[in-house]
C-alpha cells in the first residue's frame, strides 16, 4: 500500500502507495530496465489479463520470520504474488466492484493473527501493536462469519496470518488467500512508525483485508494515488464487482491504492457492505 503509496519503499512528497500523506502529488514506481529483465513476459500478460497494474512490478526476494526467504512478484506496490498463484488465477473464469479476487477464505473460520513479537528488526513496534489490535477489532466488529483472535510472539506454526516488520518507507506488503486460508505473511515497513497511529491502523487493515481476497478499489485508475480517471476497465477475470459497492473510485474505501495522513483507520461504508457481502 502506498501513502497516496502502500508497500513503497520511496516517499516523494506526503502521498504513499497502499498506505501514505495528503498532498496533491503522488510517487508512483517506475519500471526500470532491471525490473523489467527480471519479469518474464509471460507473467507481465498474465497480470494484465488480470487487471492488475503492472507499471514498476518487482521480483522481489522476501526474508520471512521463519528465517525462509521466499521469492514472489509485487504488483501494485502491495501485492506480493507468486507463479504458481498467478498460474492458478489465470485459470479460472469468474461468472459473477470494491472488488475482490476469486481466491477467498473458506467459511466459518477463527483466523489467528500473530503480530510478530520479537527483539529484532522484524518485531512489531509498540504503535504498530497497538494499531494491529485495532485492526482485528475492525474485522470482528463486522457482521461475518470470520471471527479473529489476535496474540503477540514469535508463535508462528498456530498463526494463520503473521504481521511483521520489514525495513522500508512507509505502507505495507500482503497477499491474496490459497486453498481457503488467508495470506499468511504480511509486512508493515518500518516507515510507519512516523505516521499517527490512526494511520498505522489503516495500512494494518488494508493489508489484512488483501490476505482475505479484497482487491484495490480503485485498481482500474490508481486515482487515490493521485491518478485523473479514465473510467471503468473491469471485465470478469481476476476482478470482480462486489454486489451493493460504486462501480467508480471511493474516496472513503480502506482498500484504496493510496492512503493519506489523515486517515482515520475506520472501514468506508461500502468496505463494510464488501466484506459482509462476502463473508
Amino acid at each position: 500500500m502506498k501513502i497516496k503509496f502502500y508497500a513503497a519503499a520511496l516517499i516523494a512528497g506526503l502521498l504513499f502507495t497502499a498506505c501514505s500523506t495528503d498532498d496533491n502529488s503522488s510517487t508512483e514506481l517506475e519500471t526500470t530496465d532491471a525490473q523489467s529483465a527480471a519479469v518474464p513476459k509471460d507473467i507481465i500478460k498474465k497480470l494484465k489479463a488480470l487487471n492488475f497494474n503492472t507499471d514498476g512490478i518487482e521480483k522481489r526476494a522476501v526474508d520471512r520470520p521463519d528465517g525462509s526467504t521466499v521469492t514472489s512478484y509485487l504488483v501494485e506496490d502491495d501485492i506480493m504474488l507468486s507463479e504458481s498463484q498467478i498460474n492458478e488465477m489465470s485459470g479460472v473464469g469468474i461468472t459473477d466492484k470494491q472488488y475482490r479476487t476469486y481466491n477467498l477464505v473458506s467459511t466459518p473460520k477463527t483466523i489467528r493473527v500473530l503480530g510478530f513479537n520479537a527483539p529484532s528488526s522484524q518485531g512489531l513496534t509498540a504503535k504498530q501493536k497497538q494499531a494491529l489490535t485495532l485492526a482485528v477489532q475492525n474485522y470482528n466488529d463486522l457482521d461475518i462469519s470470520l471471527d479473529f483472535s489476535l496474540s503477540f510472539g514469535t508463535d508462528l506454526a498456530n498463526a494463520d496470518i503473521i504481521i511483521f516488520q520489514s525495513p522500508g518507507a512507509a505502507g505495507g506488503v500482503a497477499g491474496f488467500p490459497s486453498n481457503g486460508n488467508p495470506y499468511q505473511f504480511v509486512q508493515i515497513f518500518s516507515g510507519m512508525e512516523q505516521y499517527s497511529l490512526s494511520v498505522n491502523e489503516h495500512v494494518m487493515t488494508h493489508e489484512i483485508g488483501h490476505t482475505l481476497g479484497m482487491r484495490h478499489s480503485d485498481w482500474f485508475t490508481r486515482e487515490s494515488c493521485g491518478r485523473p480517471s479514465f473510467g471503468e476497465l473491469a471485465n470478469p477475470s481476476g476482478a470482480v464487482h462486489i454486489p451493493g459497492t460504486p462501480y467508480r473510485y471511493d474516496p472513503n474505501s480502506i482498500m484504496a491504492s493510496c492512503f493519506s495522513a489523515s486517515e482515520t483507520g475506520n472501514f468506508g461504508e461500502f468496505d463494510i457492505v464488501a466484506f459482509e457481502y462476502l463473508y
